[in-house]
């Protein structure tokens, strides 16, 4: 390949990779939804097989001789005239979209950019360089990438409703997750030495392997007193699941309630109740952070607070929308009665605990 083509593919290239990197920028900024007309994101995902395709002709050219600068320079032009056109597309599919919605699709469009960017790069540099047999595996390895990630195109939500309903699954799943942390808690045994059989060595006999406990093993045996503590939160988190899992169908069921008529009113009031979601799921990692020895009641109780105001506030939210959400209010009123029931055991346990310390002191007087 002479320099003068290469100068030439070399110049075609940068000149489509500037081009790119300009309409990314403006994928960043939301479209005025009063002057660009709606896409639909199965237009984007049919451009997307578009692009699938060019990727494929370029691993194609390297599979029998190497091919001529016209046919790679061709090549480069169309792939990137097909990218542009997908990128505009997705432009266009964010116009009404949420910030829930918008960073999905701006997460997936932006894996099937760099890949395609790694692509034609490897193509270029291909062409330009040794023809050796590592070099056309990596073109195929990189044309797999760009059809990864064109079809997982298929798997973004086409509407803020989605969206936001997945958000609100992955909360739930966090929850679930700090429900099995709580089941695994264990009562402190009473008698320590009942669980050492007579072959298990002394500490001054173990090997030092036996020493590289992990931090999962620590800390998991609690008093009769911090069991009870554990219980209760059980309770809280099993109830916060079911007012989460019932809010995900209520929101799920208003899906025909999203317009672009309404100025993105309904889909503000969705986000709104996600950020309310997520932060009740930050209140019940906290409540399971807490209940490994020694639990910090004092944060438990402020964590219970602030869920009982959460909990209010996605009520209200909830019943501004003109549906039916009767099994959502139920499960409301569910959650509020076991977060009163743990503010009051733990109340409780801390008037006892005052008690006993008093007692203490006056003995020791």
């Amino acid at each position: 390949m002479g320099k003068a083509e290469k100068e030439q593919l070399n110049r075609a290239l940068t000149a489509h990779l500037n081009t790119i990197h300009e309409t990314l920028q403006v994928l960043d900024q939301s479209p005025p939804s009063n002057s660009m007309e709606k896409v639909t994101w199965s237009q984007v995902i049919q451009i997307g097989e578009q692009v699938s395709k060019q990727a494929t002709i370029a691993g194609m050219l390297w599979n029998g001789e190497s091919p001529q600068a016209k046919e790679v320079e061709e090549n480069v032009n169309s792939y990137f005239n097909v990218l542009q056109g997908f990128l505009l597309l997705s432009h266009g599919s964010t116009v009404g979209a949420g910030p829930t919605l918008s960073s999905s699709i701006h997460e997936s469009v932006k894996h099937v950019v760099d890949c395609s960017f790694r692509l034609m790069k490897e193509h270029v540099s291909l062409y330009a360089g040794s023809h050796n047999k590592e070099k056309k595996l990596s073109i195929s390895q990189i044309v797999g990438a760009v059809w990864e990630a064109c079809s997982a195109l298929k798997k973004v939500p086409p509407t803020n409703v989605t969206a936001i309903g997945r958000a609100m699954t992955q909360v739930a799943v966090s929850m679930k997750d700090v429900l099995r942390e709580i089941n695994e808690l264990k009562p402190a045994s009473s008698n320590p030495g009942d669980e050492t059989s007579d072959n298990t060595p002394s500490k001054a006999e173990s090997k030092p392997e036996d020493d590289d406990i992990s931090d999962d093993d620590l800390g998991s045996d609690l008093s009769p007193e911090e069991m009870k503590v554990a219980q209760l939160a059980h309770g809280v988190v099993s109830e916060t699941l079911v007012v989460i899992k019932e809010l995900i169908r209520t929101i799920t069921g208003m899906l025909k309630l999203e317009t672009p008529d309404d100025n993105g009113k309904f889909v503000g009031s969705l986000e709104k109740l996600l950020k309310m979601c997520q932060g009740v799921g930050a209140e019940i990692d906290e409540i399971g952070a807490c209940l490994y020895p020694p639990q910090e009641i004092d944060a438990i109780k402020l964590a219970l607070e602030k869920m009982s105001s959460r909990i209010n506030e996605i009520q209200q939210e909830v019943e501004s929308f003109p549906t039916s959400s009767e099994p959502f209010l139920e499960a409301c009123s569910g959650l509020r009665t076991v977060l009163k029931e743990m503010e009051a055991q733990l109340n409780s346990l801390s008037a006892t605990e005052l008690t006993t310390k008093m007692q203490n002191v006056a003995v020791i007087n």
